[in-house]
């Protein structure tokens, strides 16, 4: 199951970022004012960039790092700003914490070493 990740332009020309396994469908209930709170009222509203094809906890940091960006960076995204993009993703994108906390700790060498009194 893969999420796309994208950014809409509301008609007061604010900017909403959000993720959907069916972004037209998605895109859809915005426009009828059934979509996120935020977009209620600021109809109608435009696609303005996107990015399929991620992970389910991967499509949601991103989303997360998108809305923190300043509305600048989000411009410069939207423009096609492909360097940001990549830097957004490496920054965005950690891997779970179980293969953050790998085999170091595990493959330390045990020995038969007596404890000391």
């Amino acid at each position: 199951m893969t999420y796309s990740v994208y950014v809409l332009r509301c008609a007061d020309g604010s900017l909403y970022t959000g993720i959907a396994r069916d972004l037209a469908a998605r895109i859809a209930l915005h426009n009828r004012g059934a979509g996120a709170k935020y977009t209620r009222g600021r109809g109608p509203l435009v696609l303005v960039w996107k990015r399929g094809r991620q992970a389910p906890r991967a499509a949601r940091q991103l989303e997360r790092a998108i809305k923190a960006l300043p509305r600048c960076d989000k411009e410069r995204l939207i423009a096609g700003d492909l360097a940001l993009w990549r830097r957004l993703r490496r920054a965005a994108i950690t891997p779970p914490a179980s293969i953050a906390q790998a085999t170091p700790s595990r493959a330390r060498r045990v020995t038969s070493n007596p404890p000391r009194p």
